[in-house]
């Protein structure tokens, strides 16, 4: 199992990432800096929103999960997940990406 990073950093380098790709990274919402799970909210422009989850794979590695299905939802979809996560989780983090060709800025597999 790898070593969990604290959430804080995770984000931070995404961000940072995001700006040596010219990739706009908000930080739609600051959840628990140690411990917080991720949300990612990706605006891939004219095709849709999509919604990952931050989880584990079966090894315990970093994954994510498309919670939103395999194709792209309206962002009024995305943002209904989201509503709905944040009442269940008060301490996870939104972070939103603008990128079309939704390049991974963050660790793990899309499983």
């Amino acid at each position: 199992m790898a070593a969990r990073l604290k959430t804080r950093l995770q984000v931070q380098a995404a961000v940072r990432l995001g700006a040596t790709r010219s990739v706009p990274v908000v930080v739609a919402r600051h959840g628990d800096d140690d411990a917080g799970v991720i949300l990612l909210k990706i605006n891939r422009l004219d095709i849709g929103f999509e919604v990952l989850a931050q989880t584990r794979d079966g090894a315990g590695e970093p994954a994510w999960q498309r919670v939103t299905g395999a194709a792209p939802v309206p962002e009024s979809e995305a943002d209904a997940y989201i509503a709905r996560a944040l009442k269940r989780d008060p301490d996870l983090w939104v972070v939103e990406i603008e990128d079309r060709a939704a390049r991974p800025l963050f660790a793990g597999l899309i499983l």
